[in-house]
């Protein structure tokens, strides 16, 4: 079973710098989104978007099914995949919620998991969710969050909702 994050945790929050969108003050609109709100989409979506950077400095984007626990993003791909590849030489990355109308961008620092007990928790929460396990011979990643990004894509929504939250 999927461990709950701990609902005591807070990020900083605020509005994102973005001059040229006219956000409106944090206090107007729908205000700075709850860091519950980010959470909840985290965990809910069941696909997401990863995007590493290759060594040639090209970027590269693709979609994975990954975990959101106990405030970082667990995911797993093939050790000679290309994410994987680019991972080693850059861990900087960004995920995403599969929604662009409720959008949650992760931008962090993957490393790959070793330790047997989490990684028997992130297989037994993956199983949970999406009812197989990832392959044996594949590396699991864990995205450390930085900065997190919140925004509704609605048009009257986004200039009142867009929010950061910085760990």
């Amino acid at each position: 079973m999927q461990k709950q994050s701990n609902s005591q945790f807070s990020p900083l929050v605020s509005r994102p710098d973005m001059p040229e969108y006219r956000l409106l003050a944090a206090d107007q609109g729908r205000g700075l989104l709850p860091w519950e709100w980010a959470r909840q989409r985290l965990q809910n979506s069941r696909n997401y978007w990863v995007a590493t950077t290759r060594p040639d400095k090209r970027p590269h984007l693709t979609a994975v099914w990954g975990i959101w626990w106990d405030e970082v993003f667990y995911f797993s791909t093939g050790r000679l995949a290309r994410k994987s590849r680019n991972l080693a030489q850059n861990p900087g990355c960004v995920v995403s919620t599969e929604s662009a109308a409720e959008a949650v961008i992760v931008e962090g620092v993957a490393s790959i998991i070793s330790d047997p007990e989490i990684l028997r928790q992130i297989a037994q929460a993956y199983r949970a969710k999406y009812g197989s396990a990832y392959p044996d011979d594949s590396n699991v990643f864990a995205v450390q969050p930085k900065v997190v990004f919140g925004f509704i894509e609605a048009e009257t929504e986004f200039a009142g909702s867009a929010t950061r939250w910085y760990f």
